[in-house]
């Protein structure tokens, strides 16, 4: 795969990063239904994207589709693959045994994409050595010694606010380089560090938000 457009080095912006995850699963769906192959102005259509932004996006990668044949699905679909790194395995470790945390943790979808879960911790002695997601639940006093043993790609954080530094610490002085942060607190870590936040309220917020301005639910309070 050429890169064309971009120069080495150069950052990818932050609203391709976003679409990409969306042109996967479209994809995904379209490879899974029996599609050969679609044109840009179809993808645009089904994911209210224009087709300019779709080959923009894709030009970041390398060059795609034919003129006047559109985009093959199942080659396209590897392609995006490659992009996002699904080629490889991730070995990801979840701090945070509590409801959210199960949740994520027993999220089969995950380990389908190459995302492994090798270990879940917590602080709650009921949770501790019990099972969950096939992993035992440890005592977070183990993680450090964790971390040093095993390779781990990903800390996933699902813990209340006031823990959630303290987590990112561990991981981060543990050689950890993402941090997938459901945690409700806004982290500091060194710059090598990449964060990718979760906060489910924010959404919901935005949800509300919508809401309002359009004069639906609510009661006042």
């Amino acid at each position: 795969m050429t890169l064309r457009g971009r120069k080495k080095g150069e950052a990818v912006p932050q609203g391709v990063v976003v679409r990409l995850p969306i042109y996967f699963r479209y994809l995904t769906e379209l490879e899974s239904a029996g599609v050969e192959r679609i044109a840009s102005a179809q993808l645009g259509e089904a994911l209210d994207f224009t087709a300019a932004q779709i080959r923009s996006d894709l030009s970041y990668f390398g060059s795609f589709g034919q003129q006047g044949y559109g985009y093959n699905v199942s080659e396209l679909l590897q392609q995006v693959k490659q992009i996002l790194g699904l080629q490889r395995v991730y070995s990801m470790v979840l701090v945070g045994a509590g409801n959210l945390g199960k949740a994520i943790g027993s999220y089969e979808g995950f380990r389908k994409q190459g995302f492994d879960l090798k270990a879940i911790f917590d602080i709650d002695p009921h949770l501790i050595g019990n099972h969950h997601a096939g992993c035992v639940i440890r005592s977070l006093d183990e993680l450090p010694e964790y971390l040093k043993e095993n390779q781990t790609d990903i800390g996933i954080i699902a813990t209340p606010k006031e823990a959630g530094q303290s987590v990112c610490d561990i991981f981060t002085a543990g050689g950890v380089p993402s941090i997938w942060n459901y945690s409700p607190t806004n982290l500091t870590v060194p710059d090598e560090v990449i964060v990718e936040d979760m906060h489910l309220t924010d959404s919901l917020l935005r949800l509300a938000f919508r809401l309002n301005e359009r004069g639906f639910g609510g009661s006042s309070v």
